[in-house]
């Protein structure tokens, strides 16, 4: 099968790709620069964001989830508790197992910490951007949002 000559549609579409990952990249970096580092791993944030959106969950529901093994969803856990940014208490419906969910002080901490980087992103927005262009921006993030759920 032979493959397809390129089209400037396309040519400009490899284009944008490459330009939309760069610039998304540069604003993350930017929007994360607003907080204190954190040493989480890309694990421990992935664990903590899916029981924020999700609640209390087992560890062998969250290894299922996240696609691990318990045991090394345990350990994930292990230094979370030590951490304490999260708590295990008692399944109600189980007493054999242990619900694991954020504790009180993390979670107002991540409130925190999305308020000073979208506090950044508004004054960004303001001083950077004209209405126009803010109004431009909101119809992009809906495009942006498509292509994030494809």
């Amino acid at each position: 099968m032979a493959k397809p000559s390129p089209t400037p549609d396309t040519a400009s579409s490899v284009a944008l790709a490459g330009d939309l990952r760069i610039t998304l990249g540069k604003l993350i970096r930017r929007v994360r620069e607003q907080t204190q580092a954190h040493d989480l791993t890309a694990a421990q944030k992935s664990v903590l964001l899916r029981l924020e959106r999700d609640g209390p969950a087992t560890v062998s529901a969250l290894a299922r989830a996240e696609s691990v093994r318990p045991q090394s969803m345990r350990v994930t856990v292990g230094t979370l508790e030590t951490m304490k940014a999260v708590t295990g208490t008692p399944d109600p419906t189980d007493g054999r197992q242990t619900l694991i969910e954020l504790t009180a002080g993390f979670r107002k901490k991540v409130t925190e910490v999305r308020a000073a980087k979208e506090d950044w992103l508004f004054r960004a927005l303001e001083a950077q951007l004209s209405p126009q262009e803010r109004r431009e921006l909101a119809a992009a993030v809906t495009l942006l949002q498509r292509l994030a759920d494809f």
